[in-house]
């Protein structure tokens, strides 16, 4: 087993933000590896997110961002404490939520957000695009089935990359602040005004 040092758990630490004990815990189960540490970590947020999921988020905050003044964002999180709510951790989490709003416009939360009227007329439009490059008329719902998770990427917040860090989803950065913050948190709703849309 490779020797843990303090150094390399404080080193993690400033990467992932999460409490010391995990961070060397996480070394330990990876053998020291880095990357298969902060792995680990986001696993594990992501296993306490889905251990909460059930509880209720009523407390939280309502975060803002203005890029001049022709663009603004205003995000609500919720979390099941105040105290977690009046947490500047949280609060940070928020506030990029909000700036990732102004960023990326996403036009739902969540996939089951999509009216089902526009993901019918999406598929529409698709599946006409592929029957006209010629793809055999078997394949096309399986090709719909990608084309859907990459409309969702697109147009979804939970599932946009984060723009202060790409090789993660919202989905995945809010499943990692529930794992640091220890209990549940969640994107409510979030409205975005640009001037002269």
């Amino acid at each position: 087993m490779a020797k843990i040092t303090a150094k390399d758990v404080a080193e993690l630490r400033k990467i992932t933000g999460a409490p010391m004990m995990d961070c060397k815990k996480a070394l330990q189960e990876s053998g020291g590896n880095v990357d298969k540490a902060i792995e680990y970590l986001r696993k594990r947020g992501a296993a306490t997110a889905a251990k909460r999921a059930e509880r209720e988020a009523k407390e939280g905050v309502i975060a803002s961002y203005m890029h001049g003044d022709k663009l603004g964002v205003l995000v609500e999180v919720n979390s099941e404490t105040d105290f977690v709510a009046r947490n500047d951790e949280f609060k940070a989490f928020a506030r990029d939520i909000a700036m990732h709003v102004a960023a990326a416009n996403p036009a739902y939360l969540a996939p089951e957000d999509v009216p089902k009227e526009v993901l019918d007329k999406e598929k529409e439009i698709e599946l006409e695009k592929l029957k006209k490059e010629g793809k055999p008329a078997n394949i096309l719902d399986k090709i719909w089935e990608g084309k859907k998770d990459k409309f969702f990427a697109e147009n979804c917040l939970l599932k946009q990359s984060f723009v202060k860090n790409p090789d993660i989803t919202i989905e995945e950065l809010l499943s990692e602040h529930i794992g640091k913050i220890g209990e549940k948190i969640g994107i409510q709703r979030f409205v975005r005004y640009e001037v002269g849309k």
